[in-house]
């Protein structure tokens, strides 16, 4: 054809990028890799290895060593040898070496992205334009937390060695999101990528020991999910990273239950795409074009959910349609390519079963007459229309190039519909009224919302979700505070075994400053007896009887969070008012000083001086928390772009708390405080020796104006209860302070809505020592950040 041709039809033509230099890098390794261990590659002990292919072609692009469990200790070994002089090192110089990753990467860009590009099949605009400069971006923003450790996070140490566990889909924009602050921070680290694209792993490896970073800081492990699991289950370790999908983050959060290992889970997605009637329809549509065709919609925040006004339902749909009919699909290295290919062919078999499926179940399949290469993994991009909310594409995150829409009428509607999915990990509202715009946001029950964009991102302002989509944040400074752990936590101890309870025998009496034979449960604002109808004795250290509790089971915990759910609306209340309701209890507890001094000294056998400093402790605590409730903001962030992003403290809804028995007045206190104070209901187990004294607290409550099931009180076993709410849900968090077989148990049975846990691993908490037990810790945990993207100008 020739180029008056070209100017005549407007066609396309082929812009292929040469792919030269990586097939000399390629050839000059033999197409083969081992593991990169200790600053240098190195074949698995047991020489088993994988290939990995081209998804445009399918043909072989290199061996990798398949990781077993000696090399994962052999990488593991490598890195704790390494960790202690990183650390020492200091933070002003490891951002020297921090940003000499950052150059290198720009330095090498043009490598990385056509490595990225045949290894993975997306687009090699999406690579050179996007991924390339981010991972540059997350490399220069953490040596800047780096040289600012020492000043700004002098409380905190890193973790130690972090094992992380990459995706498919944006594998070095994945390496940099987690090895970028876990080096900058002192950490090291020990990494496995996914086996269908580890290359540009190993490429980045390899150019950080050129540019001097020390052997050991960086270790790559190849290999399929055994090896991964290796690594999670390495008493080295002290901390995983895992981005993939929520069934795999399951059985890790099972793995590490109890290990104390900290644990960062960025999971699946179903994400919203909301158009309202006054969004800038033509913007709207280039928005659904970036938000489920970009890399092939193989995204886990991929707005896959086309939310429509019903108004311009239909002439959205229709310019919606058009627009696919100019979308290109080729192979990745052809710069004239809207979309590459699908990662392989095992993936492309499920996205066709499942849009298969979407069609039985009655929705309507438009795919436009576009050309599509014969050979490698390609799917054509595809919508899906008259979806129902409950059918299986609506509800299954799909991972390719298909949009499923529906229709709302209200506003109302829309977040309804948008947050029914047992996801959280994004969403994208489109309006030209910013006031509407911003009353949705903060509705949609995810850790990214994008105002009038959609997948925008920057080291700087947190990712991360809600719900199944995973705890933990990358990126900023919270996903900063991911990689460290408080100095005050490390001199913890194992908490000592509390002596046996005296036996009693049946007639022995009550002491006389007994107030309540049978102290109830606290549930929905009202004292109410436990379902079974029976109590637990409270024995004092010297055998006396001084009063019963009540024994709660599984209903009366489920009756607990079904009054917490009502009480939804504490997370909106202003702050200003959750802080008078704490200053208000704190002064009505004052106000009972002596029967909580005398129901202590009773029951704990402590000095009437100590019981006197618990008491004290706790009022103290709820003044402090009040004081914090209108003052744990969140931020504004300013990323390289016209527009800001709001990162925004939300509560995380009800949370389940266990308290010890170590000062059970002053404990549980610590643990309930900082959640109501950030907006969360409560259901809270006190301790099951020292459980009245939390019947006597609920007396307190009926006169300090806190709205009915913000606060809950179950007695009983701990055990037995904890499990009930780790099961639960419809409990967001969990909060575990005891023996340590209950931190494992909370972890290991929150896996059914991947809730949030806080536990201490059966270490004793001094809860007299403000460092230790009270302050941004408690807040950090008992709130989620939302970042909500706002760009704006024309």
């Amino acid at each position: 054809m020739s180029v008056a041709n070209y100017f005549e039809s407007l066609d396309y033509g082929p812009a292929p990028e040469a792919d030269t230099n990586v097939r000399d890098w390629l050839k000059s390794h033999d197409a083969s890799f081992g593991h990169f261990i200790g600053g240098a590659f190195r074949p698995s002990k047991d020489g088993k290895t994988l290939s990995t292919h081209e998804p445009a072609t399918g043909d072989a692009l290199a061996k990798i060593a398949q990781g077993s469990e000696e090399d994962v200790d052999d990488a593991v070994a490598a890195a704790v040898k390494a960790q202690g002089p990183w650390e020492a090192l200091g933070g002003k110089a490891r951002a020297r070496h921090i940003y000499a990753l950052a150059r290198m990467v720009q330095r090498h860009a043009r490598l990385f992205a056509v490595l990225e590009a045949l290894d993975n099949g997306k687009p090699i605009r999406e690579t050179r334009d996007l991924d390339i400069p981010l991972v540059a971006r997350h490399f220069y923003h953490h040596a800047g937390w780096a040289e600012l450790q020492d000043s700004e996070l002098a409380d905190y140490k890193p973790v130690g060695v972090v094992g992380q566990i990459i995706p498919w889909n944006f594998p070095l924009l994945m390496l940099a999101w987690k090895v970028a602050p876990a080096l900058a921070l002192g950490n090291t680290v020990v990494l496995k990528p996914a086996e269908a694209t580890p290359l540009t792993a190993l490429l980045f490896a390899e150019l950080a020991a050129r540019s001097g970073l020390p052997a050991g800081v960086l270790n790559v492990v190849t290999g399929d999910g055994a090896t991964g699991a290796a690594l999670v289950r390495h008493d080295g370790v002290g901390k995983i990273a895992f981005t993939g999908s929520t069934e795999v983050g399951r059985i890790i959060r099972a793995e590490t239950a109890g290990s104390g290992k900290s644990l960062t889970l960025e999971l699946g997605g179903k994400s919203p795409f909301i158009v309202f009637d006054d969004a800038d329809m033509e913007s709207a549509v280039e928005g659904v074009v970036d938000a489920i065709w970009f890399n092939q919609g193989q995204v886990c925040c991929a707005g896959s959910r086309l939310l429509v006004h019903e108004g311009i339902h239909d002439r959205f749909i229709a310019r919606l349609k058009e627009r696919m009919n100019s979308l290109r699909v080729g192979h990745p290295l052809d710069k004239a390519i809207d979309m590459g290919a699908i990662i392989e062919q095992s993936q492309l078999e499920r996205i066709s079963a499942l849009v298969g499926k979407g069609v039985e179940e009655g929705a309507e399949a438009y795919v436009p007459d576009i050309e599509t290469p014969r050979n490698g993994c390609f799917y054509p991009p595809t919508l899906l229309t008259g979806v129902e909310p409950a059918s299986t594409v609506a509800t299954e995150e799909i991972f390719g190039p298909v949009m499923v829409a529906m229709s709302f009428r209200t506003p109302d509607e829309a977040v309804a519909l948008a947050n029914n999915t047992r996801y959280g990990l994004a969403a994208s509202v489109w309006s030209e009224n910013i006031s509407l715009a911003l009353d949705i946001a903060p509705q949609l029950q995810a850790g990214v919302v994008w105002v009038n964009a959609t997948n925008l991102f920057d080291a700087g302002v947190g990712f991360g979700g809600y719900r199944e989509s995973g705890y933990g944040r990358e990126g900023g400074l919270e996903g900063a505070y991911e990689y460290l752990k408080p100095k005050a936590w490390s001199a913890r101890k194992p908490r000592k075994q509390a002596p046996p309870v005296p036996v009693v025998e049946a007639t022995d009496s009550f002491e006389p400053m007994a107030v309540d034979r049978t102290a109830k449960l606290y549930v929905g604002g009202k004292q109410v007896r436990p379902d079974g109808n029976y109590s637990l004795t409270v024995i004092s250290p010297k055998g006396k009887v001084i009063g019963e509790m009540g024994e709660g089971n599984r209903k009366d915990i489920r009756n607990a969070v079904q009054a917490a759910r009502k009480a939804a609306g504490w997370a909106t209340a202003s702050t200003h008012l959750r802080a008078q309701i704490l200053y208000y209890l704190g002064e009505n507890l004052a106000a009972r000083t002596d029967e909580f001094v005398a129901r202590l000294s009773a029951m704990t056998g402590v000095k009437k001086s100590d019981a006197e400093r618990e008491v004290e402790t706790a009022i103290d605590r709820f003044f402090t928390y009040a004081a914090w409730a209108d003052k744990f903001d969140g931020a504004v962030h300013s990323p390289p772009l016209r527009g800001v992003a709001l990162a925004m403290n939300e509560p995380i809804g009800v949370a389940g708390v266990i308290c010890p028995d170590e000062a059970p007045l002053l404990g549980f206190v610590s643990l309930v405080a900082p959640l109501i104070a950030m907006g969360n209901r409560v259901v809270a187990v006190p301790s099951e020796r020292y459980g009245l004294i939390a019947a006597d607290f609920y007396q307190v409550l009926e006169t300090s104006d806190l709205p009915a099931g913000v606060l809950n009180i179950v007695t009983g076993y701990t055990k037995e209860l904890a499990k009930t709410l780790a099961d639960h849900d419809d409990v967001d968090t969990i909060w575990a302070f005891g023996d340590a077989e209950v931190s494992q148990m909370a972890e290991a049975r929150s896996v059914g809505n991947m809730k949030r846990t806080f536990v201490d691993n059966g270490l004793a908490t001094n809860w007299f020592d403000p460092k230790v037990a009270e302050g941004r810790l408690f807040l950090r945990n008992a709130v989620q950040v939302k970042n909500i993207w706002i760009p704006y100008g024309e």
